[in-house]
C-alpha cells in the first residue's frame, strides 16, 4: 500500500488536531486532578492564594473525615438500591418496548412512537408537580419505590435502544418464530445477545443518571431515610459563618465519582464496540 506524502498541508492539519486534541484532555482531565490534588490537601494549603496544585504532604484523613461527615454508608446504599433496581425495571420495560418499536407492527404505532420522541424534550421542571401530587396521594414520599417506579419508564432508553433493534437481522427473528420460540425467548435469547453492547451502555447511562441524581431525590424525599449519595454532599457544607472545608467537600466529591469511573472501566469495551459496530457483533 502506497504511503501517503507528508505535504505542509498535510502537516498542518496533523499538527492542529494534535493541539485539539490535547487542549480537550486538558480540559476534561484537569478539573478531576485538581479535585484529587485538593481531597488530599490540608485547610491552610486549600486556603493559598495563589492556590498550589499538589498537597505537601496528603492528608488521606480527609476521606475518613468525608465518610463520617456524610455518614456515607447509609446513603451508599440508598443509592445502590435506587440505581440497580432503576436498571433492571428498565431492561423488563424500556428492552421489550424497543423490540416492539422496532420489529413489531401494532395500531398506533407512529403516534405512541412520537409520543415518545417527545418526551426527550420535555424537561423534568414540567413534569415534577404532577409526579410529586400522585406520590403523594399514594404515600410515596421517602420512599424507595417512590425514587424508583417513576423511571423505570425512560424514553431516552428506548430511543437508543431502538436504533440498534432496527438493524438486527429479520431473517434470524423469523427463524425463531418457525421454532416455535415465544416474544419472551426472542428477546432473551437474540436480541439482548446481539445487542449486548448498546444494552449496557444504556446500563451505564442509567446508572450515572440516577447515581447523580440530585433533583428528583430532593423533590420526592424530605427526610434522610432514602436519599442518596448526592444529597450527603449537602453535609459536608458549612453551617452558619463556618468557613468551607474545600478538602473534605472534595473528598466527598471523589467517593461520589469512584463507583462511576469503575463502571465504565469494566463497560468501556462494549461502548467502544457498540459505536465501532453498531451494536452489532
Amino acid at each position: 500500500m502506497e504511503k501517503k506524502k507528508l505535504t505542509p498541508k498535510r502537516v498542518v492539519g496533523i499538527v492542529l488536531t494534535a493541539v485539539v486534541i490535547v487542549l480537550l484532555l486538558v480540559a476534561y482531565i484537569f478539573p478531576v486532578f485538581y479535585m484529587i490534588s485538593t481531597s488530599l490537601k490540608t485547610m491552610y494549603e486549600v486556603n493559598l492564594s495563589p492556590p498550589s496544585l499538589l498537597p505537601e504532604t496528603p492528608q488521606w484523613q480527609n476521606y475518613a473525615d468525608a465518610w463520617k461527615k456524610m455518614d456515607f454508608f447509609h446513603y451508599l446504599v440508598n443509592s445502590i438500591v435506587v440505581s440497580v433496581c432503576t436498571i433492571i425495571g428498565q431492561f423488563f420495560v424500556c428492552v421489550p418496548c424497543a423490540y416492539a418499536f422496532a420489529k413489531k407492527e401494532f395500531r398506533f404505532k407512529k403516534i405512541l412512537n412520537g409520543l415518545v420522541l417527545f418526551d426527550l424534550i420535555v424537561p423534568a421542571q414540567i413534569i415534577f408537580l404532577s409526579i410529586y401530587l400522585i406520590e403523594s396521594k399514594l404515600g410515596w414520599i421517602d420512599t424507595y419505590q417512590g425514587l424508583i417506579v417513576p423511571f423505570i419508564y425512560s424514553a431516552f432508553s428506548i430511543f437508543f435502544m431502538l436504533q440498534t433493534f432496527k438493524t438486527l437481522p429479520d431473517d434470524v427473528i423469523d427463524a425463531a418464530k418457525l421454532d416455535r420460540c415465544s416474544e419472551f425467548q426472542i428477546i432473551a435469547d437474540i436480541v439482548v445477545p446481539m445487542a449486548k453492547p448498546t444494552i449496557i451502555t444504556t446500563v451505564l447511562f442509567t446508572f450515572v443518571y440516577k447515581w447523580n441524581d440530585y433533583f428528583w431525590t430532593s423533590i420526592l424525599t424530605t427526610t434522610d431515610l432514602v436519599r442518596t449519595l448526592p444529597m450527603a454532599i449537602q453535609n459536608l457544607m458549612p453551617v452558619g459563618n463556618a468557613a468551607n472545608e474545600w478538602h473534605t467537600i472534595m473528598a466527598g466529591n471523589l467517593m461520589l465519582f469512584a463507583p462511576m469511573f469503575i463502571l465504565y472501566l469494566f463497560a468501556v469495551k462494549n461502548i467502544k464496540r457498540m459505536f465501532a459496530y453498531g451494536g452489532i457483533k
